[in-house]
């Protein structure tokens, strides 16, 4: 039942995740796009706004935009922040739910950091806040008046977190805590920056008061910090499914490092073509076509299989770690049935690297995968994928025998 619930648990958190940001990003991008198109209005003074056309849905829209505020406040007022709310949210207790309650399956990897469940999720937690205090401080000082010399020294910190969680976790646990951080970031922009701004401006209109146009401007930069890391985020999040983005720690940072510039790029060329399609910045697309190419030649270099057909030398794996050994017969049918794609060098066709970065080849990696063993292969029989190997349900039975009496 545990199992079960976990996987489910996890499911329908996730399901609820990827909805909620469809729902933010959508909107961040329709609005980024939006401020891009805005042209001079007859009815609004010059630099205090603009107007935007648009046509949807069989019907045309007017779109109108002030920088700081309108003369008077309409009666209805919509206010997106919940979409941001709600996926930092799910996704909070997403990581939680996965990465926490499993975290000897998912978090700790003990030839990294022998960590306990509760240390690896002080450590996790309080590195988002810790990030989040960082940034906030960087953009509140005088560095905060340069955008492009604090989008350098914000580029330099989040590489350096990565660094630091791919010093204590595994390299999945630290690729998908380096995208928490900037998705940290990001809502607590909205909630800490953007909305109290809002707030203030249109107290400052209802007490008869010019708002501050600060307020705007520093809510625009926020905004625009949220719009160019959005596509990082993305990738972050679906890498613990890509072994080869995380497998080797050493370079997470330099995945990282490529996976911000390459985002940032191609929002960068978006933004520009909404903003006036004669200037789009096609050399974007060969800066991230690039990048592209780097990131895979250092995921192929960081797998002993890719290393071996670069001509580089083999990485030693890291020792192994005492466990409570399976049976032979259990160990006999992992490795007959399961460790021609699970092993440091896979030698099933097609597969480059081990799936999801499981180690299936020794006692020791058998015993350190037991709880994933019993849902794929004992409660579920996902594994192997369409019984590719053939294994029997004699062979099963080996399997649930051999958890059961754990």
């Amino acid at each position: 039942m545990d199992a079960f619930l976990l996987e489910w648990g996890s499911l329908l958190l996730r399901w609820l995740h990827i909805i909620t940001a469809m729902a933010w990003i959508g909107a961040s991008f329709f609005f980024m796009h939006l401020d891009a198109s805005l042209r001079a209005s007859h009815d609004i003074p010059a630099g205090q706004g603009g107007a935007a056309w648009q046509v949807h849905g069989g019907g045309f829209y007017e779109m109108r935009k002030y920088f700081v505020a309108p003369a008077t406040l309409p009666e209805e007022l919509t206010w997106h922040k919940w979409q941001s709310y709600w996926t930092w949210l799910s996704g909070f207790v997403l990581l939680c739910w996965v990465y926490y309650a499993q975290a000897s399956l998912y978090l700790i990897d003990p030839a990294v950091m022998a960590l306990e469940t509760w240390q690896a999720a002080a450590i996790g937690i309080g590195g988002l806040l810790f990030g989040w205090l960082v940034y906030h401080r960087l953009c509140k000082s005088p560095l905060g008046r340069n955008d492009a010399l604090l989008a350098l020294v914000g580029f330099v910190f989040v590489v350096a977190m990565s660094w630091l969680f791919s010093r204590v976790f595994s390299g999945r646990g630290a690729m998908i805590h380096t995208g928490a951080l900037m998705a940290t970031i990001m809502t607590a922009n909205v909630a800490h920056v953007i909305m109290p701004n809002q707030r203030k401006v249109i107290a400052s209109l209802k007490a008869g008061e010019a708002p501050d146009p600060k307020l705007g401007k520093e809510g625009k930069q926020r905004s625009t910090h949220n719009n160019y890391i959005t596509l990082p985020v993305v990738f972050m999040m679906i890498s613990n499914h890509y072994p080869m983005t995380w497998s080797n720690q050493n370079a997470i940072p330099l995945v990282t490092a490529l996976v911000l510039v390459g985002g940032a790029i191609v929002r960068h060329f978006y933004n520009v073509r909404h903003a006036d399609h004669d200037r789009s910045p096609w050399w974007a697309w060969a800066v991230a076509a690039l990048v592209a190419l780097v990131a895979f030649y250092v995921s192929l270099s960081a797998s002993p299989a890719g290393r071996a057909r670069l001509g580089l030398a083999p990485v030693e794996a890291p020792n192994a770690v005492a466990a409570v050994l399976p049976p032979a017969a259990a160990v006999d049918v992992v490795v007959g049935r399961c460790s021609m794609c699970h092993a440091a060098e896979p030698v099933w066709d097609g597969i480059g690297s081990p799936p999801k970065g499981v180690l299936l080849d020794t006692p020791e990696r058998i015993a350190h995968q037991a709880a994933a063993i019993r849902m794929q292969a004992v409660l579920t029989h996902a594994m192997p994928p369409n019984n590719l190997t053939g294994i029997t349900p004699d062979e099963r039975r080996v399997l649930a025998a051999w958890l059961e009496g754990k």
